[in-house]
């Protein structure tokens, strides 16, 4: 299910057809998406927030909307996109696992944090003070990552405490990791500190 959400105008963008899915409003105005299959919604509690914040190639995303589905995080992303949400890759790379998949669509990244206040953000970047390892991950966490060319802008990084920006450790002259790589390195560490709660 995809919501798209604007906190600052308390609206939500009317979206019927996305990705050959269709959607409708709930009681909270959030768009769901209506299953071809069971004429329902899917929701889950997640156990993790993946945050990407204005993320630039879509197969990328797609493979973190298939990461999503099969730990049980919600994938929250932050526009500007680089792409559109029925591109052909991103459907490709996510295959039917959107179908499972929590995503919602922020018209800005302060709209994620008015909507989740009480939400813990771990920040990842190569500029982070804190081996991911040592991140003393809690339920319900939210996992932010940059885009791929550029990382997450320093003026955010640093309204985070020390402890709260991570990083992966690289060999050098290495400059990053590819983003749906680090989103499972860090997701992976996450859900195995959280005793892998809800798998099997």
């Amino acid at each position: 299910m995809i919501h798209l959400i604007n906190q600052t105008s308390r609206t939500v963008r009317t979206a019927v057809n996305v990705q050959e899915r269709w959607f409708a409003p709930d009681h909270n105005g959030r768009l769901k998406w209506l299953s071809a299959w069971h004429g329902d919604s899917v929701e889950r509690a997640a156990v993790l927030k993946i945050v990407l914040y204005q993320p630039e190639i879509p197969p990328n995303t797609g493979n973190v909307v298939r990461l999503c589905a099969n730990v049980g995080a919600s994938l929250h992303l932050i526009e500007p996109l680089g792409f559109s949400l029925d591109d052909r890759s991103l459907r490709r790379a996510g295959m039917d696992y959107r179908e499972l998949a929590d995503v919602s669509v922020y018209s800005r990244y302060s709209d994620f944090v008015a909507q989740h206040p009480q939400t813990r953000i771990l920040a990842f970047s190569t500029a982070g003070e804190t081996c991911y390892t040592d991140g003393g991950y809690r339920q319900g966490d939210a996992l932010l990552f940059g885009p791929e060319t550029r990382g997450l802008p320093r003026a955010l990084l640093q309204k985070l405490p020390a402890a709260q920006r991570l990083r992966i450790p690289m060999t050098a002259p290495a400059r990053s990791v590819n983003l749906s790589n680090a989103v499972a390195v860090a997701v992976y560490e996450a859900w195995r500190q959280l005793r892998f709660e809800g798998g099997d």
